[in-house]
């Protein structure tokens, strides 16, 4: 009979042994991933989702911790922070992001996605994507993007209706820091004033302001009907957002990491804008319940006329990117 050497079976046991002991004490490690709304938005759905297919692609060596609500700065504060390595995850507005790449200011542009429906649709297009991708690679340094998301759409909310283009003339009102907006508002005859998200209920209630716009989910969730209680449904621009991960944390994963990474964002993507529409009407019927006047029938042909012929001016202005994604989103059906 032949019999296998001690010393061959030692070997083996001790090999064996020593891989189990690899696998079970692979290194773990924990990310922070950071935005500026409450743990309850879409965006919270949305960094839950990436988490968890993150543990599981990576049998749990890899992590994330949230840090919700503004709790390492506003949106323009983490962008610099995930560029320095500082913050490894950000979601943040596609509108905000547009301070360190301004070409995506192109996804706000009013009027150009033609409901819920056509939003979600053009998140998650392949090309979309990429092309959104490019464009923050051609300018970014020190972070690349993963993938898009969403929070809905925005409309005006103020203590009056907005029921057409001539109610908003001479209006104050908050809007995102994007040459898009910057132009659109003071079309439409608003005066425009800048400030980080944090600031907006107050500033609502002290008169700073007298008009902001968000979603439903976002508007209800921060209390701000508190101070603005009526919500004119104008749906005029996609409340977009895009997930960014640090260059310095990316260069520390192995290609399989960086796999599982992409993987969890390619899945977050696959059910977070939906996700985030759903959350809108909850929200709404939730606003409706308690008394929150929710102003349909606004006349938005106005605000459409004007906005119409700036759409292609301004994605010129902003440059290729803008005028390649505008014409993606146009003809996504």
């Amino acid at each position: 009979m032949f019999r296998t050497p001690f010393s061959f079976v030692r070997t083996l046991v001790l090999g064996v042994g020593l891989a189990a002991v690899g696998a079970a004490g692979a290194q773990s490690r924990q990310f922070s991933f950071a935005y500026d709304q409450p743990k309850t938005s879409a965006y919270g759905f949305g960094a839950d989702v990436f988490g968890k297919r993150l543990a599981e692609l990576s049998k749990g060596t890899l992590s994330t911790n949230q840090y919700a609500g503004a709790q390492l700065g506003s949106e323009a504060q983490t962008l610099q922070k995930v560029q320095t390595g500082d913050i490894d995850f950000v979601l943040v507005s596609t509108a905000n992001s547009s301070t360190i790449q301004p070409e995506s200011g192109v996804f706000s542009l009013h009027f150009i996605f033609r409901g819920p429906d056509h939003a979600v649709k053009v998140l998650t297009d392949p090309k979309v994507i990429a092309a959104m991708r490019d464009m923050y690679a051609s300018k970014v340094k020190g972070a690349h993007m993963l993938t898009l998301g969403s929070q809905g759409l925005r409309n005006l909310y103020c203590k009056k209706e907005i029921k057409n283009l001539a109610a908003i003339k001479n209006v104050k009102v908050r809007v995102q820091a994007t040459v898009t907006e910057d132009t659109l508002f003071p079309a439409y005859g608003a005066q425009i004033v800048h400030m980080p998200f944090g600031e907006v209920y107050t500033s609502l209630q002290t008169g700073v302001v007298e008009c902001a716009e968000n979603g439903y989910t976002v508007y209800m969730l921060n209390k701000h009907y508190e101070v603005a209680p009526v919500m004119s449904v104008t749906e005029h621009e996609a409340n977009n957002s895009v997930l960014f991960v640090s260059d310095k944390l990316w260069g520390t994963l192995s290609a399989e990491q960086k796999q599982w990474v992409q993987q969890a964002a390619d899945d977050m993507n696959k059910v977070q804008p939906a996700k985030a529409f759903e959350m809108e009407k909850e929200s709404r019927a939730r606003l409706e319940k308690i008394g929150v006047k929710i102003a349909t029938g606004v006349d938005k042909s106005g605000f459409e006329a004007v906005s119409k012929p700036i759409q292609d001016k301004l994605a010129k202005d902003l440059g290729p990117h803008a005028i390649k994604i505008l014409d993606l989103v146009r003809n996504v059906k």
